[in-house]
């Protein structure tokens, strides 16, 4: 799926580093995927593995590229390039030097970011000039991307958009994968709901679909877990839209696509917070389906600082 044009000359490479797996695409000017290749994260092998791996994935599909885009997992400042904070999904992966070492592995330019608010970049594109966007991604943890006066907000260190941290009451007293305790991605992640299911039964599951699939088949205790998870996302989202009034707002990420249960409960949680002035706004799916993560991230390329081959000394 195309996203339309990107303002290159030639190809680029979008890779999409997540904890369990590397997505690559050999994306054209016009913004059409020419080529795919999907491998393994190592993610518990060590940052220069996993630099080494984004290098032959992106090896896989270069056919002529002109630069690498990085839509990766963690707290990445684009300006430096540097991997400025993560989680232990990806083992030592703060400190690293992304966009130098990927660039020094490739021999080409690198552009890097989160995935979240690279995913969310061509949605800002696609909107008018000035518009402010709200995008939340929920799947693993809870992650996000805000823009304001048709700009991507970047924070100190690039931490801006991290909406997983909120705090929620739905989400009181429990851990949170950043040390603290109470935030929203505790309760509304794939694994929150998940383990929100095992407190209410007893039983423990170790995964998400195991809760839609008892859903599905009518368990109450299921239902009440999708649908606790689901009005925390919206019930934030719903604050954080009269805080900003944007012109959209996105709710991505694999979560979401677990079915209607779901989705309808975060667009009621969503609604019963806007302010009257914002009621026209509904959560949006993103517009660039499967592709959106490795299509957003060959748009870096275009719009982020480019780190080039030999730029620093400190290269994994």
């Amino acid at each position: 799926m195309s996203t339309g044009p990107l303002p290159v000359s030639g190809p680029v490479i979008g890779l999409d580093l997540g904890g369990t797996k590397i997505d690559a695409a050999l994306v054209g000017p016009d913004g059409s995927v020419l080529d795919r290749h999907t491998r393994p994260t190592p993610a518990t092998e060590g940052p220069v593995a996993v630099l080494d791996a984004l290098a032959e994935a992106a090896r896989a599909v270069d056919h002529g590229a002109h630069a690498v885009g990085v839509a990766a997992a963690g707290v990445i400042d684009p300006r430096t390039g540097m991997v400025t904070a993560s989680t232990d999904t990806i083992r030592g992966w703060a400190g690293t030097a992304l966009g130098a070492g990927l660039a020094d592995r490739t021999g080409l330019p690198v552009a890097c970011d989160n995935d979240v608010r690279a995913t969310a970049g061509p949605e800002l594109a696609a909107l008018d000039g000035d518009a402010t966007l709200l995008f939340v991604a929920v799947g693993t943890g809870v992650g996000g991307a805000v823009a304001a006066g048709g700009r991507m907000l970047h924070g100190v260190a690039g931490v801006a958009g991290h909406l997983g941290h909120l705090p929620s009451p739905e989400a009181a007293g429990l851990p949170c994968t950043c040390g603290a305790s109470g935030h929203l991605e505790a309760v509304a992640s794939g694994p929150g709901i998940a383990a929100l299911y095992g407190r209410l039964t007893g039983r423990p599951v170790d995964r998400l679909q195991t809760v839609a699939e008892r859903a599905a088949a009518g368990d109450d205790d299921a239902l009440r877990a999708i649908a606790i998870g689901a009005t925390a996302t919206g019930r934030a989202l719903g604050g954080l839209a009269n805080a900003l009034g944007p012109d959209r707002v996105v709710v991505a990420g694999g979560v979401p696509r677990i079915g209607p249960l779901y989705r309808d409960a975060l667009d009621r949680a969503f609604a019963g917070e806007l302010l009257p002035l914002l009621s026209h706004l509904r959560p949006q799916a993103p517009r660039g389906g499967a592709d959106a993560a490795v299509l957003g991230a060959a748009a870096l390329t275009a719009t982020a600082p480019l780190h080039h081959p030999h730029d620093q000394k400190q290269n994994l």
